[in-house]
């Protein structure tokens, strides 16, 4: 047979409401001194007896309760906090639920006396089940309100049995004061015992949350903390408060945490901060920790719980990562020195000599005794490098014993290191220019040299019978090798210095325009791979990130145009490359929007020619993009070591070259050119896409000049350009050289 569904007694519906809202003595406490707080209270007496049990009464000197409203004072959401719902998304007062007082008359027997500013008397009301007794009855008494409660959960057998510690109950009470005293700096907070003439916690209302820390907790804790404090428009929050250093620790946390000044509790922040104190504290020791969170009311909920003991609220990984970052920062500036304690000797006993240990190093090791590798341990990764292991081999100079071979051997030995140790210190000494006038006072002599190699060549051949004193003075001709080759730093040219303004102008807006955040996770990116020729997966701290690299390519070849303008190596061309040729494929293509409108496209085409013949010097000079007398295309600029852009794009950049860069305007031309050339360097997707599923595009010569073609379609229509064998138009960069 079905249950019968019953509505429940109104007493019983509040007294089961009571019960999960007032759970202990310590949650009564908790919620008038709240209550006292709202009411702008600065100074706030509790008395307890029997740990609460017996009779709890808390005085403070706030607003008091108009007499009007002391008949609804007890009853269930009754409250001057809020009026409608969406109060709650701004409340700024610790109440708003109206159930406090409610809950309490509903477990126990409550008396109020209160008495407000513009009032001539005190009221006294007693009350049961949320109601008055009686009529309010005047009686003397100071601002304020005291508030008593006798026989805690005379009507809960259950629970009355189950709080049967007196003395637990107590130490949890004078925990929540005690909390709440630290936070509310400036205000006066007592808790005693009944009977007790001396209070176990007092503190002054001209208090700094400093000195009630160290009334409550101790001098010894007080004196070991460090002031943390950050504020984050982002994620609207703000943090305030002390954390203990290195130097002190505790066998269980102590977190006193405040979120809009509410006493909370979160067992992810303190896991956060106690992961960081994790490497400073020996091991199975926790810290102290005092925090004041605040955070915008409207990313926060405060009706998660019967208790309000928790809160939920916006960003809460976020907020807890920056607080963990600020606490760690803390902790490293104040790790410069240690406390310990140690045990002095008493006076009159001889100190041990066992117990003594010398300085210096032991006498075991100073015996020779071995220190495997495996011992060994590399304290700083900067302490050496493999570097030092790299040294050049220094050959050692020829003999010389006739005054004329060494006065001819002199001025190079100057210009180059000796050998040996020296050689090594001497070329460590030298500075670039000096390195610079070192090869330039070497070459000369070289030359001499190579002019008699074949005479060195035939007394080698037939010297060895003139005799030994001869053939060891004359030294050995070396073979001359190339200079290209041999090019070392050390003997790189100069770099330019340019002080255009345009360019100057151009760099500054670079600058400008620069993002710090985006610029520090590129620095310190972690490269993941790519997901398609246009997009690159990458990390940055605990986030992934999805690049594009055509614009990011772009912009990087940009940059480097502008910043090393004037400085570029060439990429040689195994081939020149008409520029009749390329500005016709240019205009064949779709790309280049050309019309009948526009003229004939060899008119277009030789003009193209001409206009860029003129400008061959300052292209050659500025960007490295080298045309012969002919209109042939013979180099472009080497912006990446061993990086050679897709040639299918050069048409249409020699196209661009003439119609899209403002020629007439300096600081334009360098503008536009650089992002015509830095789009053409890029990595595009059009020409990155796998040749098995997009037609190729390739640069064949036919009989009078270049033409575009797809292999795909080639192969579909029997093309004969495809059929020709003749060689494709590459790149190859040659030995690079700075101007």
């Amino acid at each position: 047979m079905a249950g019968v569904i019953r509505r429940l007694d109104e007493a019983v519906v509040n007294r089961i409401a009571a019960g999960e809202v007032i759970q202990r003595p310590a949650n009564a406490i908790k919620e008038m001194i709240e209550n006292c707080l709202d009411a702008k209270s600065t100074n706030i007496q509790v008395t307890v007896k029997e740990g609460g049990l017996k009779m709890i009464q808390i005085q403070d000197n706030g607003t008091g309760i108009r007499k009007e409203d002391m008949e609804i004072v007890c009853e269930r959401f009754t409250t001057s906090k809020l009026q409608t719902f969406e109060d709650l998304s701004s409340i700024a007062t610790y109440g708003f639920r109206g159930e406090a007082l409610a809950s309490i008359s509903h477990v126990a027997h409550v008396t109020i006396t209160t008495k407000t500013a513009d009032a001539k008397c005190a009221y006294r009301a007693s009350y049961s089940d949320g109601r008055p007794k009686a009529p309010p009855k005047p009686c003397a008494g100071n601002q304020g309100t005291q508030i008593t409660v006798e026989d805690l959960f005379y009507n809960i057998t259950t629970r009355r049995k189950a709080l049967k510690n007196p003395s637990e109950e107590y130490s949890k009470i004078v925990e929540v004061v005690s909390r709440y005293a630290i936070h509310n700096s400036g205000k006066s907070f007592t808790v005693k015992k009944q009977g007790e003439l001396v209070a176990d916690v007092k503190t002054l209302p001209n208090a700094t949350i400093l000195d009630n820390i160290r009334v409550v907790f101790g001098v010894n804790v007080s004196r070991e903390l460090i002031e943390v404090g950050c504020e984050d428009q982002k994620l609207a929050f703000k943090l305030y408060g002390y954390v203990s250093n290195a130097n002190y620790s505790v066998k269980k946390c102590i977190l006193i945490l405040f979120i809009n000044h509410r006493l909370v509790e979160s067992t992810a922040l303190k896991k956060a901060i106690e992961t960081v104190y994790a490497a400073y504290l020996p091991k199975n020791t926790h810290p102290f920790l005092y925090l004041s969170l605040e955070i915008a009311p409207h990313n926060i909920d405060v009706n998660v719980h019967p208790t309000k003991h928790e809160v939920h609220f916006l960003h809460e990984d976020c907020i807890i990562e920056s607080i963990q970052k600020h606490v760690e920062s803390k902790l490293l500036g104040s790790n410069s020195s240690r406390t310990y304690f140690t045990q002095t000797l008493l006076p009159g006993l001889p100190a041990s000599t066992s117990d003594l240990k010398a300085s210096g190093p032991s006498p075991s090791h100073e015996a020779g005794e071995r220190v495997y590798a495996h011992q060994m341990v590399r304290t700083d990764s900067k302490a050496q490098k493999l570097d030092a292991f790299l040294q050049p081999i220094a050959k050692a100079p020829p003999a010389s014993s006739s005054s004329s071979s060494s006065s001819s051997s002199s001025a190079p030995s100057a210009a180059r290191p000796s050998g040996g140790a020296t050689g090594a210190c001497g070329s460590a000494e030298l500075g670039d220019e000096e390195m610079l006038d070192a090869l330039a006072e070497v070459e000369p002599k070289e030359a001499e040299k190579m002019e008699t190699s074949a005479v060195g060549a035939e007394a080698e051949a037939g010297g060895e019978a003139e005799g030994e004193g001869e053939g060891e003075a004359a030294p050995r001709k070396r073979p001359r090798v190339n200079k290209e080759e041999e090019l070392t730093a050390g003997a790189t040219p100069k770099r330019r210095v340019i002080k255009l303004t345009s360019v100057r102008e151009l760099r500054e807006e670079v600058t400008e325009k620069n993002h710090k955040g985006l610029q520090e996770m590129l620095q310190n990116l972690a490269f993941v791979g790519c997901v398609n020729p246009r997009w690159s997966l990458v990390q940055h701290h605990t986030k992934l990130y999805l690049l594009n690299t055509s614009k990011l390519s772009e912009e990087l070849f940009y940059q480097i145009l502008i910043y090393d303008f004037g400085n570029f190596g060439v990429l040689r061309l195994s081939s020149p490359a008409p520029l009749y040729e390329l500005a016709m494929l240019a205009l064949d293509s779709e790309e280049s929007g050309w019309s009948e409108d526009d003229g004939p496209k060899e008119g277009l085409a030789e003009f193209i020619v001409d206009f860029l013949r003129k400008k061959t010097e300052m292209l050659e000079d500025y960007f490295s993009v080298e045309i012969d007398g002919e209109g042939n295309l013979t180099g472009l600029p080497l912006l990446l070591d061993r990086y050679v852009p897709a040639m299918e794009g050069l048409p249409m950049f020699i196209l661009r070259l003439a119609t899209e860069v403002n020629w007439e305007n300096e600081k334009d031309c360098f503008r536009d050119f650089s992002r015509e050339c830095a789009r053409f360097y890029s990595v595009r997707k059009e020409y990155t896409l796998d040749s098995d599923t997009q037609p190729q595009v390739t640069l064949t010569p036919s009989n009078t000049r270049y033409t575009l073609h797809s292999r795909q379609a080639t192969h579909a229509t029997g093309n004969t350009h495809a059929k020709q064998h003749t060689p494709h138009v590459t790149l190859m960069p040659s030995n690079t050289h700075h101007r």
